[in-house]
């Protein structure tokens, strides 16, 4: 039998949320023009676009290696741009985005 999608205007991101086995913990773009999300734990056919409020927050302060961070960094980033993690443990769950200005310290 083939699976029903239904759009939901009003229903919030589910993260993390399971899709085809793979677990995510943002916003997709997985054959579709925009960026979704699934509003269930599990993906049974229920999703949104994602609008600016929808997608995956840095969670402070995170785990990587031995050192706790308050903020965004660039340690280990090949080319120097700040990222962090989008779980308390970066060592265990490894997932992680590139941070944006909200996130940058103020000068």
């Amino acid at each position: 039998m083939e699976a029903v999608c239904s759009f939901s205007l009003d229903g919030k991101c589910f993260f993390p949320f399971r899709y085809k086995d793979n677990l995510y913990y943002d916003c997709i773009k997985f054959k579709a023009k925009h960026k979704w999300c699934s509003v269930t734990e599990n993906f049974e056919g229920y999703w949104k676009y994602c609008s600016e409020t929808d997608f995956a927050k840095c969670v402070f302060p995170f785990w990587f290696r031995r050192t706790i961070y308050w903020g965004c960094t660039d340690d280990s980033e090949a080319f120097g741009k700040r990222w962090c993690s989008l779980t308390r443990n970066f060592n265990k769950e490894k997932v992680w985005k590139y941070c944006d200005d909200m996130y940058l310290p103020q000068h």
